[in-house]
């Protein structure tokens, strides 16, 4: 029986450390591609690194360097290299001749993964946007075997410039295309949030895969998709949710992630509406990720740029059940023990937490609301359910001051 089973790519990936990014964050970023590199479906073999003032301009890394990952990617018939940071067309171009390979970088890479998962109609013409986006600069590399030839003569001069031409005004119109569509979408989606009525509004926000999703059906009791790989979540899920008589509404959201192309936040505005428009944040974080406290300050930068830093925010710390301290955390960004916490931790090479030591660490001391769950046991759940009723009453309240029946009935 022949085996039908798709065979994952190979890849090796590609960072630079620059004075604007220390060797322990690229180990970090490399590690977070890697990620991406798997859920797009290919394997990582190698990590290629180097020191550099900034990423050269025509082939992103130095000469030598560049032979060194050429070498290994033949040697070893990898399938496609990949770059940690955004190529400009000229790179892209360059690159390719050097390794006669598929060459991606982080943002290609991205937009790749939102096509996959893209479920409904609206995330579907978000990615198609996005990506018309990205290619329209990249066109001419596409066309490189319909080039004018050099030296002339008859029938050597392609017509690869004019096809070029073609081909952009093509995408120009596809473009504009989806752009009157989503622009339709958006006001429908307006209208039905208009029609949702005055419901207290709560957004489930972070970086991507730290949990929203299980938070989601846990509290809402439905069934959205949750799975353990970066954005498998892409399309903006609204549920009513009852606490103690309490209705509300709370949207589970796509997550953020660093270095997101802009082509996508663009792309889905209308999906990032839902956290313009919510009145109350809850920002879920995985505490298990050894540089959680950057991600931290990934989703707030994010939010700052849709204008919504300023909302009541709830900071939830997921994953306790797989936090742990070991001596190796105390060189990341997040800072060390001492900085973390009351206790001494001196000789501790890995320990797993309660949840009243959790909530004495410093973590816990930040001017948002905060506690620590863990969603996939249920534990610490009532706390958190009790926390977000109190803080939905209070934003019901101030909406509808002489409607307290709701609430008087659980007191």
């Amino acid at each position: 029986m022949i085996n039908t089973a798709l065979v994952p790519e190979t890849a090796v990936l590609v960072g630079v450390v620059t004075k604007g990014q220390t060797e322990t964050q690229t180990k970090e970023y490399l590690d977070e591609l890697e990620f991406l590199a798997l859920t797009a479906g290919a394997i990582s073999k190698k990590h290629f690194t180097q020191n550099l003032e900034h990423a050269h301009p025509k082939t992103f890394l130095g000469s030598g360097k560049i032979k060194e990952v050429e070498e290994y990617v033949r040697r070893h018939d990898i399938d496609c290299v990949i770059f940690d940071d955004e190529l400009s067309p000229s790179q892209l171009r360059n690159i390719e001749r050097i390794f006669e390979r598929k060459i991606l970088d982080r943002n290609n890479l991205i937009l790749d993964i939102f096509a996959a998962r893209a479920q409904t109609h609206d995330a579907k013409l978000q990615v198609e946007l996005a990506q018309y986006q990205y290619l329209l600069p990249r066109l001419t590399r596409m066309w490189t075997h319909l080039d004018r030839q050099k030296g002339g003569g008859i029938g050597l001069r392609g017509p690869g410039e004019t096809q070029i031409e073609t081909d952009r005004r093509i995408v120009q119109q596809k473009i504009a295309l989806l752009k009157e569509k989503l622009t339709k979408i958006d006001k429908q989606k307006a209208i039905q949030r208009g029609n949702r009525g005055a419901l207290v509004r709560v957004a489930l926000v972070g970086y991507t895969n730290v949990g929203k999703s299980t938070i989601m059906n846990m509290l809402s009791k439905s069934q959205v998709f949750a799975e353990d790989k970066l954005f498998a979540t892409l399309d903006t899920t609204v549920r009513k949710v009852v606490l103690q008589n309490l209705p509300f509404l709370m949207s589970d959201t796509a997550g953020f992630i660093r270095k997101l192309p802009h082509q996508l936040i663009e792309s889905f505005k209308s999906t990032l509406d839902e956290v313009r428009e919510a009145d109350i944040l809850i920002h879920v974080v995985d505490i298990s990720h050894p540089n959680f406290q950057e991600q931290i300050d990934v989703v707030k930068e994010t939010l700052a740029d849709l204008d919504s830093a300023d909302k009541p925010t709830i900071l939830v710390f997921n994953k306790i059940d797989n936090y742990t301290f070991t001596d190796e955390a105390d060189d990341t960004s997040t800072g060390s023990a001492e900085h973390k916490t009351e206790f001494d931790f001196t000789g501790n090479k890995e320990l797993n937490y309660s949840l009243d030591t959790l909530k004495k660490m410093w973590m816990s001391k930040n001017d948002d609301l905060c506690l620590f769950i863990s969603a996939i046991n249920k534990e610490n759940i009532e706390e958190f359910r009790s926390l977000l009723y109190e803080q939905v009453k209070k934003m019901h309240i101030e909406r509808f001051p002489y409607n307290n029946f709701l609430y008087e009935v659980e007191e």
